[in-house]
C-alpha cells in the first residue's frame, strides 16, 4: 500500500466539492487528480454533471465529487437539474470543501454554505484565486467576514490554477478520511467513461469559443465511439435549441466548427493517449434545456 503504512495508516474516502458557479471547483479537482477530467471555461455553470475525480497519494486517496455551481436562479429545467446534482453530492461523503473566490462573497456562496452546514460532515473552506487578488492586505478581513458566524473545520488559501496551497488542503482532507484500502486503482482518475469525456471536451470548446453568443443552448451527444486498432473514431452531435444557432456554431465556410472540432480532438488525444478521428454535426431540438425528458436523453441525471 505504502512504505509508511505502519506509522501512517492509509486513508481513503469521499469529498464533496461545492460552491457557486465559476469559483474554480473543477480547476481544483483537476489539480488534485493531476489530470483534466472536468472541463473548464470562464463561463459560469460550465459544469453540468456530478462526477468523481480520483486523487491518489502515498498517504491515501481522495474521491472528489465535482459538482455544478449552486445558484439561486432556477428558471429552466437545466438550472434545477444542476442544483439537484450539487445538493445531492453532500450525502454519503466524509468531508466537504466549500470553494469561494478570494475577496468576493456572493449570495450564492451563502446558498452553497447552507447546503453544507446541515450535512453533519466536516466542512473545509478553500479561498481560491488568491493569485488574482491585487490587495493581499484584504485577505485577513475577508477571512474574518466569511468565517464570522459560520463553522469551518479549517481555512485554506489556494490558487487551484497554479497549485498553490493545495498540498495543505490535501493533508487536511486526508486527516478526515477513515482508515481504508484504496477505493479505486491508482491509475483510475474518474468514474466517467471515455465516451462521456469526449462529449464534454467538445462542449468545453463551445463554451470557450461561443460563450457570448451561445451560453447554455448547446449540449453534445456522442453517437459513435469505436476503437479501430490504434485509432478512436468518434462522432459527436452538437444539439442546439434554435435553427438560427447552427450558423453561429458552423461559422463562415464552416471554419468555426472546424476549429471547435480540431481543439476538441487535441484534448481527446491528450486525455486518451490515442489518435482520434473526430466528426461533428449540428442538429436542433427546440427548447431541450427546459425539457426534463430531453435532459434525461442527453444524460443529465441527478
Amino acid at each position: 500500500m505504502n512504505d509508511n503504512a505502519s506509522s501512517h495508516p492509509y486513508r481513503a474516502g469521499f469529498v464533496a466539492v461545492i460552491g457557486r458557479p465559476n469559483v474554480g471547483k473543477s480547476t481544483l479537482v483537476n489539480a488534485l487528480v493531476g489530470s483534466k477530467i472536468s472541463i473548464v471555461s470562464s463561463r459560469p455553470q460550465t459544469t453540468r454533471h456530478r462526477m468523481l475525480g480520483i486523487a491518489s497519494f502515498p498517504e491515501g486517496q481522495l474521491v472528489l465529487v465535482d459538482t455544478p455551481g449552486i445558484h439561486a436562479k432556477q428558471s429552466r429545467a437545466m438550472n434545477r437539474h444542476m442544483n439537484r446534482a450539487a445538493r445531492g453530492a453532500v450525502s454519503d461523503v466524509h468531508a466537504s470543501v466549500l470553494v469561494v473566490e478570494a475577496g468576493r462573497w456572493h449570495s450564492d456562496d451563502t446558498l452553497a454554505y447552507q447546503a453544507l452546514k446541515d450535512s453533519d460532515v466536516p466542512v473545509l473552506l478553500a479561498i481560491n484565486k488568491i493569485d488574482k487578488l491585487k490587495d493581499k492586505d484584504a485577505l485577513l478581513p475577508f477571512i474574518k467576514e466569511v468565517t464570522d458566524g459560520r463553522a469551518f473545520d479549517s481555512v485554506h488559501l489556494i490558487s487551484a490554477l497554479k497549485g498553490k496551497g493545495t498540498a495543505h488542503l490535501v493533508k487536511a482532507l486526508l486527516a478526515h478520511m477513515p482508515e481504508s484500502e484504496p477505493l479505486y486503482d491508482e491509475d483510475e482518475i474518474t468514474d466517467k467513461s471515455q465516451r462521456f469525456l469526449a462529449g464534454e471536451l467538445v462542449r468545453e470548446q463551445l463554451m470557450q469559443r461561443l460563450g457570448d453568443e451561445l451560453p447554455y443552448s448547446a449540449t453534445v451527444e456522442i453517437e459513435k465511439f469505436e476503437v479501430d486498432g490504434a485509432l478512436l473514431r468518434i462522432g459527436a452531435v452538437i444539439w442546439l435549441e434554435r435553427e438560427g444557432q447552427k450558423a453561429i456554431v458552423i461559422g463562415k465556410g464552416g471554419q468555426q466548427l472546424k476549429a471547435i472540432s480540431a481543439a476538441a480532438r487535441i484534448g481527446m488525444e491528450k486525455l486518451f493517449g490515442a489518435k482520434v478521428f473526430l466528426e461533428t454535426w449540428c442538429r436542433v431540438r427546440d427548447g431541450w434545456s427546459d425539457d426534463e425528458a430531453a435532459l434525461r436523453r442527453f444524460g443529465y441525471n441527478d
